[in-house]
């Protein structure tokens, strides 16, 4: 089978990029779908002439698409510039997580003195919202695990901080593939809301110390579960 089938068949007929004015975006879009939902798994070597006709563009577009992808980490690049679909270690992963720990409980305590009552009641509403998303197909786990990254965006953008924000959405994306991983395991989703909820209701009674423990620990468990994801996913 050849290369061009293969990505084929990984991508199916969903991999067909629609038209509109940003190509480059549409294909990045559909490309960092199938890298979370890991139809393009971690370390599979990306071929432009092969990916630029299982997508249906041209080169130039995807090579924008590819660099999009590359500055959020979900693509790398061998020593010979080719590109393929991330893989970090979890030594990386957890370098990246803890310094993201740092930037949230950052956030949260920002957020204590900076965010509106309407940003709080948005925080909540959004935590309410990850509860009623169906997850029991692809779309719906992207959704949820969208919905939860909404939910951990939104406490950064209440802090009022640029920069932050900006340091922050750039460890964010380089960590999406494993926390949605990680978001796919049923074994951690109750202490997943009960964390959540802890969080909401320190922001709320806007305690700075508590709210920054709360996200703190929340990474903290992200940690433990995306080992265990990674593991799992090994012994299959």
């Amino acid at each position: 089978m050849s290369k061009v089938a293969n990505l084929k068949g990984l991508m199916g007929t969903e991999g067909r990029v629609s038209r509109s004015l940003s190509l480059a975006e549409d294909a990045a879009q559909t490309l960092r779908s199938m890298i979370l939902l890991e139809k393009l798994p971690p370390g599979i070597s990306l071929p432009e002439r092969d990916l630029s006709e299982a997508l249906g563009i041209s080169r130039t577009p995807l090579r924008e698409a590819i660099r999009l992808l590359a500055g959020e980490g979900l693509i790398q690049f061998t020593a010979a510039r080719r590109p393929f679909v991330a893989n970090p270690s979890l030594e990386e992963i957890n370098n990246c997580l803890r310094v993201q720990g740092a930037l949230e409980a950052l956030a949260g305590e920002l957020a204590c003195i900076n965010c509106s009552d309407a940003e709080l009641r948005e925080i909540a509403n959004t935590n309410a919202a990850i509860a009623e998303v169906n997850t029991d197909d692809g779309d719906g786990k992207l959704a949820g695990f969208q919905a939860d990254m909404r939910f951990h965006q939104a406490i950064v953008q209440a802090a009022g901080n640029l920069p932050l924000a900006e340091t922050h959405a750039s460890y964010n994306a380089r960590l999406w593939r494993v926390r949605f991983l990680s978001s796919q395991r049923r074994a951690g989703r109750d202490s997943t809301r009960k964390e959540h909820s802890e969080i909401v209701a320190a922001l709320t009674a806007r305690d700075a110390k508590r709210t920054a423990q709360a996200l703190k620990a929340h990474l903290k468990t992200a940690e433990t579960n995306i080992a265990q994801a990674l593991s799992e996913r090994g012994s299959t």
